[in-house]
């Protein structure tokens, strides 16, 4: 595939991520538009409207300023008519990343990921700055350098992290293939690249999990506050579906929280609030149906949670070996390996964990409400420490593999020894050696008890007792000195000779 058409390509790509997340918010706002305001409204703002939306969804923090006749009506103190509103509502983020991820991996597949990513991030930055242009609104201001700057780096980080996947698993006859080439060079090391890709993404994927589970339970428990919530917000049909739809695109942020919660540190919901499963203290919550899925109270039980990142950890480090086992490396008797591997694993699963964190933080109104979600840090601090663990059980433990190993060459040994001696006594009494029979390897050596009879080996031989044809030279080891002799002497008949 040419150049042209892969920047093409990108761009479309650019077009469609932004065009899908603009309609996702245009939508619901209409239907808003028409039966929600009715005649009144003011269709001027529904689309600076549905592009601050977006914008949000793209991680650009909004200067709300609320009009002086909203206050009179709603008697909002004057000091809270402006706040930020910085909590994005991740689903708009999670698109834009996974198609951006798609569009790199393509570009790379068709031997041109540098020109896909460039491309694509250049028209998104280009879409950006019209829908900045275009979306005028008094209410909800943004700054211009984080409305170009943010939706971009949206776009241009995940495409660039699924280009260099794509290019590393394909090949690029360029700089990824040269990082390639050089990492082999050492066979010790030539698997630890992708081990260590490879633990990254089950940690970090791990993470996500986690957190989404705690949510779905936690949804499941508290069902009831939750329906208690939606009917207290005396909303139609209209006002229930644009709050579920709204509650839906701040999902992934709650599985984030869900995440942070698991790992030890939780989040926050306002100033001075903490959410852990060390203890809850909340205060008085927005009336969110969706923050009805909070504990009201925390019970020691859900320190345990913290294993099921400890057990993220495991399976990362597991995976790791494994591959480093696949691609050769003798991982039992060399420890750097999976030294750098479990390094990787800790530090860019903490790393992963602290960017989501991040994003899943901000404002959502004034006062006390400034902090709302996970922080970085700890939240890194803690999923790191539970993942070393873990990886460090998966990545330096005892395997099967290696257990077998030792027994049999234990069985090996044993064996060996035996048909040495009796080889060895057979060659001194210049007759050919057979194999002797092999005690398994649990019997134990009885040679230094002096009540013990000691058998020779061919006394075990089953064989040794069947008779057969003698051959010359073919005498048995337990002959006595007797037989021995008879042999050696010439047969009495066989030495006559005819007379005349």
């Amino acid at each position: 595939m040419n150049r042209l058409l892969v920047s093409l390509l990108a761009a479309v790509d650019a077009l469609v991520a932004a065009a899908v997340g603009v309609a996702a918010a245009l939508a619901p706002l209409t239907v808003l538009w028409v039966f929600g305001l009715g005649g009144g409204a003011d269709w001027a703002a529904l689309w600076p409207t549905s592009v601050r939306l977006w914008q949000l969804g793209q991680l650009v923090p909004l200067r709300i300023t609320l009009p002086p006749e909203y206050l009179n009506a709603t008697g909002i103190p004057a000091e809270a008519a402006t706040f930020w509103l910085s909590l994005a509502p991740l689903a708009f983020t999670t698109f834009t990343a996974v198609f951006a991820a798609r569009s790199g991996g393509r570009a790379a597949r068709a031997g041109a990921w540098v020109v896909g990513v460039v491309t694509g991030a250049v028209v998104m930055a280009v879409i950006a700055w019209l829908l900045w242009r275009s979306s005028g609104n008094p209410v909800a201001a943004v700054y211009g350098w984080q409305a170009l700057l943010l939706p971009t780096a949206v776009f241009a980080v995940p495409a660039l992290a699924g280009a260099l996947v794509g290019a590393w698993r394909n090949g690029d006859d360029g700089l990824v293939d040269a990082v390639r080439l050089r990492a082999e060079r050492d066979p010790r090391w030539a698997g630890v690249p992708e081990a260590a890709a490879r633990g990254i993404g089950i940690a970090a994927g791990g993470f996500v999990g986690a957190g989404a589970l705690i949510v779905a339970v936690a949804t499941v428990l508290r069902g009831g506050q939750v329906i208690a919530l939606f009917e207290a917000s005396h909303v139609d049909v209209a006002g229930g579906a644009l709050l579920a739809l709204a509650q839906l695109a701040y999902l992934p942020t709650l599985i984030v929280w869900g995440g942070a919660f698991v790992a030890g540190p939780g989040f926050a919901l306002g100033t001075g609030t903490a959410v852990s499963p060390a203890g809850t203290n909340v205060g008085v919550l927005p009336g969110v149906p969706a923050l009805g899925i909070v504990p009201e109270t925390a019970t020691p039980w859900m320190l345990v949670s913290v294993l099921l990142i400890v057990a993220v950890g495991f399976v990362a480090g597991a995976a790791a070996r494994g591959r480093l086992h696949r691609a050769g490396q003798v991982v039992d008797e060399s420890a750097g390996p999976r030294l750098a591997a479990g390094a990787a694993i800790v530090v860019g699963g903490a790393a992963g964990a602290a960017l989501l964190a991040a994003v899943a933080s901000g404002s959502i109104g004034p006062g006390r409400l400034a902090e709302v979600g996970p922080a970085p840090g700890p939240v890194a601090l803690a999923v790191g420490l539970e993942l070393l663990v873990g990886a460090a059980i998966a990545l330096f433990g005892p395997t099967r593999t290696a257990g077998d190993g030792r027994d049999h060459a234990s069985y090996s040994g044993h064996a060996g020894a035996t048909m040495g001696r009796a080889t060895a006594a057979d060659a001194g009494n210049g007759r050919s050696a057979r194999p002797a029979a092999v005690l398994p390897h649990w019997v134990s050596d009885v040679s230094g008890d002096g009540d013990t009879e000691q058998f020779a080996p061919s006394d075990l031989d089953p064989l040794a007792s069947l008779g057969g044809p003698e051959r010359p030279g073919d005498e048995r080891a337990g002959g006595t000195d007797d037989a021995r002799g008879d042999a050696g002497a010439p047969d009495a008949d066989e030495g006559e000779q005819p007379r005349d």
